[in-house]
């Protein structure tokens, strides 16, 4: 693949540099199984040792130094998707997409994904356009490439010549990144809670301990969801729920360091219906916030049953037996067995127990 690097305005990194060019250049050659260390920024003797092996590897001359030749040979090994702020626009110029090609590239997206409003055939592949292809990738998936491939037109083909496959490869990676990088219900699977009471913050981990040793003496079943939560997942679900209940708008999210998401979408009707997607495959019941007893350590999603008559001991070791409902959903006697140990349910929120009911 004959890439054009000028777009990308790659900058010459060497020992002692330091800039986002050296943090990019440091992922790709560490994915690329040359191990520097921490991904810091700073071109010191790790980030030298290892770009030397790099060029000595593929037979470019071993002096350290990150210019044209190293920029060229990793670009056709993938290094233009590790490229800092990386536009649509900038991707196309280095796969020699002039406005001809640019053009045939919005009408084909429109063709394939039927794509509502259609993108203006305008030549200019701004945000708009990378926004309607990531959902032309979502819509069709693994069948993109392919009917991509049937729908450009011949003076396409015939422009880009033995690069246009190549190109289409780079393309479809390009866009099935970008619709990895859209809010929905796969986030669920990122940033995942503890579901081990061990995470929980002391003194209330000694406490839930406590509590739990009662209930599994009393022959109880528990099922827990989830303990200590990442701040991460607390944005998550705290920004799909106010998304669902029109309480900001997709393009006013902030962002978060870390949480590579686009929260916004082709429209904003698909925007809202990923967010709603989000909310319902974390099975929000109660709008999550940002910082809460979870994300503090201080609380537990849990489900409690038993069969027929519980006898369990209360913290000050009295005997409590507690029939129907059977489930810490709903039985209020056993959430005043919690409280003695310091297990404090929140009625409105049926799997939640907390260090002070909040």
């Amino acid at each position: 693949m004959a890439f054009n690097p000028r777009p990308l305005n790659l900058s010459v990194i060497k020992k002692g540099s330091t800039e986002a060019a050296v943090a990019a250049w440091q992922r790709f050659i560490q994915d690329a199984g040359f191990p520097i260390g921490a991904i810091d920024g700073n071109f010191g003797n790790g980030t030298d040792i290892a770009t030397r092996a790099y060029q000595e590897k593929n037979g470019l001359l071993a002096d350290g130094v990150v210019g044209a030749g190293s920029y060229t040979k990793a670009l056709t090994q993938g290094f233009i998707f590790y490229v800092a702020n990386l536009t649509a626009a900038m991707l196309l110029e280095c796969l020699n997409f002039g406005e001809a090609q640019v053009k045939d590239l919005q009408q084909s997206l429109n063709a394939i994904a039927q794509l509502t409003p259609p993108l203006a055939s305008d030549g200019d592949f701004g945000l708009n356009s990378a926004r309607g292809l990531a959902e032309a990738y979502k819509k069709l998936d693994v069948s993109f490439r392919p009917a991509l491939a049937q729908k450009l037109s011949a003076s396409t083909k015939l422009k880009l010549g033995a690069d246009f496959e190549p190109a289409l490869d780079t393309i479809t990676e390009y866009a099935r990144r970008q619709r990895q990088r859209l809010s929905g219900a796969h986030w669920v699977k990122y940033f995942l809670a503890s579901t081990s009471i061990d995470d929980l913050a002391s003194p209330f981990r000694q406490k839930v301990q406590a509590f739990e040793k009662a209930l599994l003496a009393a022959g109880a079943k528990i099922e827990i969801a989830n303990t200590l939560r990442p701040p991460q997942r607390a944005y998550l679900m705290h920004y799909a729920s106010k998304i669902t209940r029109r309480e900001i708008a997709p393009q006013n999210v902030p962002s978060r360091i870390g949480v590579d998401i686009s929260w916004v979408h082709y429209t904003n009707a698909i925007s809202i219906q990923a967010a709603q997607q989000m909310v319902d495959a974390y099975d929000i019941a109660f709008p999550p916030a940002l910082q809460s007893r979870h994300t503090q350590g201080l609380a537990i999603d849990w489900l409690v049953t038993w069969q027929g008559t519980l006898n369990i001991k209360d913290a000050k070791g009295r005997m409590v037996s507690i029939a129907s409902p059977r489930s810490s959903y709903e039985n209020s006697a056993l959430w005043r067995v919690g409280a003695t140990y310091g297990v404090i349910k929140l009625a409105s929120d049926r799997p939640h127990w907390s260090s002070d009911g909040h």
